[in-house]
Formats: structure tokens, sequence, C-alpha cells
């Protein structure tokens, strides 16, 4: 097999929640230029649906855009089983639905704490355990999970006062590597992504704050840039990462190089 037969993924099917839009799209751009057919979800349903017309079209692939809700488990069942009945099988699941809010940890409202716990952890698990079910009846799959650079440690209150959102993120490193174990008899790959720090909606704000502070503390001196998390994704998502299950891949110009 040619090398770049590891990177193929025609006639597969990947599940992208939040896809419509930031890191999600992109990662759906990369599955779909690699031939496979993908299903974005989100609660937003227009911004998927406008990119999976994007993607169907400049790919020839299938596509599907389902609203849902990632922390409601019957809008999740609902989801895979639509995507079961419509593809016949699920082979990829990325979880890159998310949420944060900003506040210094002592004033930080609970409501808001269980909001970013409930989308980032709760909402990963429901998704993970549905679509595992899937792939546990196919004796094959992928679960790529979206951690962070901020679920390694303890960050700099100067940097990122979100409590909630950092502690999402090491939830997320442990439920990846513990899913990963659970499920390795099944031939079903678990791993996650843990982007730096790329310019999106969602990082808009801490960017325009802290660009410079974060700057100096990565060592290529940029943010990431646009597509440079689809080789990432791919790797993961395809043949080429058969033996790989229960890994972080980091992708943040050397950040955590440096801690």
């Amino acid at each position: 097999m040619h090398v770049l037969d590891l990177f193929q993924m025609n006639g597969k099917t990947a599940v992208i929640t939040g896809g419509g839009r930031g890191l999600g799209a992109q990662m759906a751009e990369g599955l779909a230029e690699a031939g496979a057919n993908v299903v974005l979800c989100s609660r937003k349903l227009e911004t998927c649906e406008e990119k999976a017309s994007e993607l169907k079209e400049r790919y020839e692939v299938k596509t599907l855009a389902i609203a849902c809700d990632v922390t409601d488990e019957e809008s999740v069942k609902e989801v895979i089983g639509q995507v079961e009945e419509e593809f016949g099988s699920l082979d990829v699941l990325i979880n890159n639905s998310g949420a944060t809010w900003g506040a210094p940890a002592l004033e930080m409202p609970m409501e808001a704490f269980q909001k970013v716990m409930n989308v980032n952890v709760t909402g990963t698990f429901l998704m993970s355990r549905e679509a595992a079910k899937v792939m546990q009846r196919q004796q094959a799959g992928k679960i790529i999970n979206l951690a962070s650079v901020a679920g390694f440690g303890g960050a700099d209150p100067q940097l990122m006062d979100t409590i909630g959102y950092n502690t999402s993120k090491g939830a997320i490193i442990t439920f990846t590597k513990d899913l990963a174990v659970k499920l390795a008899k099944d031939n079903i790959q678990v791993n996650a992504l843990a982007p730096g720090f790329f310019p999106t909606k969602m990082s808009e704000g801490l960017l325009s704050m802290n660009g410079d502070y974060i700057l100096e503390r990565t060592p290529m001196n940029r943010f990431g840039e646009e597509g440079e998390l689809k080789g990432a994704a791919l790797f993961l998502a395809s043949r080429a990462s058969d033996y790989v299950t229960g890994d972080i891949l980091t992708v943040d110009g050397g950040m955590h190089a440096t801690c």
C-alpha cells in the first residue's frame, strides 16, 4: 500500500459536532478533501447547512447537516440513528462542540461552570457513547476529541481566566485515555487533538486582549492558521493512525514545550 493511500477516506462517514464554523469546519473540510462523507451537527443548523452545501459542491462527497444539542441524550441518539440509517456506517466522530466562560475563579457563576462542563464533557461523553455502539458493531472506528493546551495544567489568569473551560479540557484528556483503553478490544481508536491558539469566533475576545502575551509564550511566535489542524485531524481519522490510541496530539506552535 502506498503511504498516501493510508490517508484516503473514500466511502467513510465522519460526524463533526460544531462543524459549521471555526476549527470544526476546518477539520470537516480536510476529511471531505480526503473523500469522506461528512455530517455536520450543532444547535445552529444554518451554519452547518451552509458548510455542508459548500463541501458537497466543492469535493463531490455526500454531506448532511443535522440540528443537535450534544448535552441532550435524546438529541444525540437521534443524530447517531439518522447517520447510521442514511449512510449505513459511522466511521469517524470528531467531538468539536465547545463552550467557554471567562471570569475570575472565585467569581465564576455556578450555572456558567455547569454549562461549560455540560457542553465540553457531557456532550463528548454522550456523542462518544452512542457513536461507539455503532462502531462496536462494525468492529472499527475512530473517535477524536477536542482537548486544548489549556487542559494540561494551570493557566496564568492573565492568559486564560477560564477555570471551567480549562477544567473541562483536562477532563477530556483523561476521558480520551480511559475510553481508548476500554474500546481497544473493539478496534476503535480514541485520541484527542490539543490545539493551541487559533483565531476563531470563540477565541477572538481572548486574542484581542492577550494576543501579544500569548505570542511571547509561543516559540513559533504566531497563531495557528486556517488549515493547520486539517492534517492532524486527517491522520487521527484515517488508517494512518490504526496503531495509535489514547494519544493527545498537540498542535500549538510549541507552546506546551516551554512548560
